[in-house]
């Protein structure tokens, strides 16, 4: 049964735009896959990602998600000077949401036309996975008890660096 306390300053109703104004944008997404598929979990490792998030992007999404309640952030236990951010189970329940737009993409032809030279092996299993498993719940809820488990999707798996022109 839905509940109506008003809109609670969303735009709408739609279930939708409720996922998309929770999320923020394309930044959010990314910082979550990189804690759920990458371990990331410091300022400076979601830095080094691929699409070269700007440093007040970064700080503004990190206090978002974690408003939102699909980020926590605690003292890193060996240097105080620095925060570990893990995903919660709020933000692991986005995890199908993950699988199908991997799914999606990989199905994609653009996508499919895209230079995919740095990925790796894992990478590409996990996509070709993501497409053809017969079991997609079973997928969705493996990589939650990963995520659960403190670890990562690509657990040990080092990516290369890309080389920009």
């Amino acid at each position: 049964m839905i509940k109506n306390n008003g809109l609670k300053g969303r735009r709408s109703d739609c279930p939708v735009n409720f996922a998309v104004e929770t999320l923020g944008d394309k930044w959010s997404l990314v910082i979550l896959r990189d804690i759920i598929f990458w371990g990331k979990h410091t300022y400076g490792e979601f830095l080094k990602s691929e699409e070269r998030i700007a440093t007040n992007i970064l700080a503004g999404r990190l206090e978002y998600l974690e408003k939102e309640g699909l980020i926590s952030k605690s003292p890193d236990p060996t240097d105080k000077r620095k925060d570990i951010y893990r995903v919660t189970e709020k933000g692991i329940e986005l995890v199908p949401m993950f699988i199908e737009m991997i799914a999606w993409s990989a199905k994609n032809e653009t996508w499919q036309t895209m230079d995919h030279r740095v990925a790796t092996e894992a990478q590409r299993r996990f996509v070709e996975k993501t497409v053809t498993t017969k079991n997609k719940s079973k997928l969705i809820e493996d990589v939650k008890a990963i995520v659960r488990r403190g670890s990562c999707v690509f657990e040990g798996v080092v990516r290369p660096e890309r080389q920009l022109l």
